[in-house]
């Protein structure tokens, strides 16, 4: 078994990722980057509407600051967030956007002049003005107050991925795919690195260093219906939570996305209904304006998602042979439009549905979008339970989300989280020295040969691993999904036992030799059930509703008892999660209250038990 060594490796070469990698290059760290696949096809690629920062160019945007932007975040988070995270995000976000514009981002620009704008399918005038010519711009996208989402079209992931890796080149940074970290080496106290295995060749290796950061992602794979690619399978989640230290913070805190395409789930960007785009029922009438007369369509996603449900269980969904569906009509939106600005969404359409959607209706459902859960951090992005290993990104719960992140603000979270805590990291590594116990090495590698033996000889079991992925993908749609209640968490429960117990004999049809993606599933299946695990016992202890969590039996939102975070370990030894809570945030800048919009009772928290900032936010 082959060892490398270097300051810090980062698992995981998407946007968080690779904007740490460069932060701690640039302070003189040599740095590894592992990665799946190819750094330009991390699931970052993938985003298309923007990044939120509230940089006020726009005439829609005139007046905006971080403090509207952060009323907007913390309230969009159902009060769940951490807001001193949400708060240095916020006043970093506009920093980061100007200097990714300095490094090759080609954001989209204000253009002086008379132009014309859409808002519940109405045609309004807007005025941007000569002396913000050339500046970046923004579109609307749900639960603002302003238009600040800063865009490239609708292909942001893309522009800003290929612009942080070719910086990465620059600095010379070591990036390397087809790997893939299956065990984290640790001594219960520190991290020391990653056991990964090379997906071209089956080989394992050590990768050790001085301090190690995982940002790969979400896991919303294990939902069968989901916008994710293949690779958010929880790879980074699974390492972490199994050494037992580490926590999964908010399991139950799930974003459904309202509108992934039927029958793929692909998604189709928020930018659609933020420029204008309206959705429509099996009548063909408009009818979020119904439920949230504020907001209507650009309501944050969990009010969305949910009135898009509430209105399909009334018997207005469209019915198709994949189950009921809504429509999304950006028709009136018109070609131009359509060609530039949602060019992504076009060729999907045409690509995926044989529709033009600018004469054709997109049917739409919501579905598995976004992981507010992730690995537990500190403000300066260090995991709980573990000196030296660090998260950012999707894969952490950092938390600026709470309970439910604004579109826009996760895709910002990337790389003004990756340079926060790559600066962080930077200063961590500056006075960490560590001695590597190379017998500590050789027997976490031991250990991981061991699995892979296993599985391969059949010596646990032939399980199909495909089968028993299925079965927890099933038990999640049924029991986790927009709307849950006590009896079907339950019984999610008690078939994810079942399915975790099957986890545990799965063998392989294979050989298990080189490039095998069977063996590479077998390996995470295991984790991939304690993920879904920690989510239906979070989601069945939490008896309340707030933002995307939604009780049928528990409707008020209940700050008295549960303005808390969730953390969810995983002993050694142990057959379901050990939940443990603490305060959602440590200060309240902004007291709980009403969002302005998705309705519902509050039972309020003591004020006596919220210590309180003062400080005057503008909005």
């Amino acid at each position: 078994m082959q060892t490398h060594y270097s300051d810090l490796l980062v698992i995981g070469a998407g946007l968080s990722g690779e904007r740490i990698a460069v932060e701690a290059a640039q302070a003189g760290f040599g740095v590894t980057v592992l990665s799946i696949v190819p750094a330009r096809r991390s699931h970052s690629s993938a985003a298309q509407g923007g990044m939120q920062a509230a940089l006020g160019n726009c005439a829609m945007g005139k007046d905006d600051c971080p403090d509207v932007h952060f009323l907007d975040t913390v309230k969009g988070s159902d009060w769940g967030a951490d807001q001193e995270v949400a708060r240095m995000f916020v006043d970093t976000a506009p920093i980061e956007m100007r200097r990714l514009a300095y490094w090759g981002v080609p954001w989209n620009r204000v253009v002086p002049g008379k132009s014309f704008y859409f808002k519940g399918g109405e045609k309004f005038e807007k005025v941007e003005p000569e002396d913000r010519a050339g500046l970046i711009t923004a579109r609307s996208f749900g639960g603002t107050a302003k238009w600040r989402t800063c865009y490239t079209s609708d292909g942001t992931g893309h522009a800003v991925m290929c612009t942080m890796d070719n910086r990465c080149a620059q600095l010379g940074i070591d990036v390397r795919d087809r790997c893939e970290a299956i065990a984290l080496i640790h001594d219960g106290q520190t991290c020391f690195g990653a056991i990964v295995r090379s997906l071209r060749s089956g080989e394992l290796s050590a990768y050790l260093a001085r301090a190690t950061a995982v940002c790969t992602g979400g896991f919303g794979r294990i939902y069968k219906a989901t916008t994710n690619a293949v690779i958010c399978d929880g790879a980074g989640h699974i390492i972490a939570l199994d050494t037992g230290a580490v926590p999964v913070g908010n399991p139950e805190a799930i974003q459904f996305h309202p509108t992934g395409i039927v029958p793929t789930d692909i998604l189709v960007t928020e930018g659609c209904r933020g420029d204008g785009g309206t959705l429509l029922d099996v009548n063909q009438d408009r009818f979020m304006q119904i439920y949230e007369p504020e907001k209507a369509e650009l309501a944050s996603r969990d009010v969305v998602s949910r009135r898009m449900t509430e209105h399909m269980r009334k018997g207005l969904g469209v019915k198709s042979a994949y189950g009921d569906h809504l429509w999304l009509d950006i028709r009136h939106l018109g070609d131009k439009h359509i060609s530039t600005k949602l060019r992504e969404v076009d060729e999907i359409c045409k690509y995926f549905l044989g529709i033009d959607a600018r004469t054709q209706l997109i049917p739409v459902r919501p579905t598995q979008h976004y992981t507010m859960s992730g690995i537990r951090t500190d403000k300066d992005g260090a995991a709980y339970g573990l000196t030296g290993l660090f998260s950012a990104g999707e894969a952490a719960c950092w938390d600026m989300h709470g309970f439910n992140r604004l579109g826009g603000n996760s895709l910002a979270e990337t790389v003004v989280a990756g340079g926060i805590i790559g600066a962080k990291i930077a200063e961590f590594l500056g006075g960490h020295e560590v001695k590597f116990d190379t017998t500590l090495v050789r027997q976490a590698g031991a250990q991981a040969e061991e699995r892979i033996k296993a599985i391969v000889s059949g010596t646990n079991g032939h399980e199909d691993v495909y089968k028993v992925r299925g079965a927890l993908q099933e038990a999640l749609m049924d029991g986790c999904f927009v709307f849950r209640n006590g009896p079907d968490l339950e019984k999610c429960i008690d078939t994810l036992h079942e399915v975790y117990e099957r986890s545990g004999r799965v063998g392989l049809r294979s050989n298990g030799l080189g490039a095998n993606p069977e063996l590479a599933v077998a390996l995470k299946i295991r984790g991939m059930v304690k993920l879904g695990l920690c989510i239906a016992y979070g989601a069945l202890a939490r008896t309340e509703s707030r933002g995307s969590h939604t009780r049928e039996d528990y409707p008020e939102r209940n700050d008295r008892d549960w303005l808390t975070r969730t953390l969810a370990y995983w002993p050694d030894g142990a057959e379901k999660p050990v939940l443990k809570y603490e305060p959602s945030s440590p200060v309240y800048e902004l007291p709980p209250g009403d969002r302005g919009y998705g309705g519902g009772k509050i039972i309020p928290a003591d004020p006596a038990s919220l210590t309180l900032i003062k400080k005057e936010v503008k909005g």
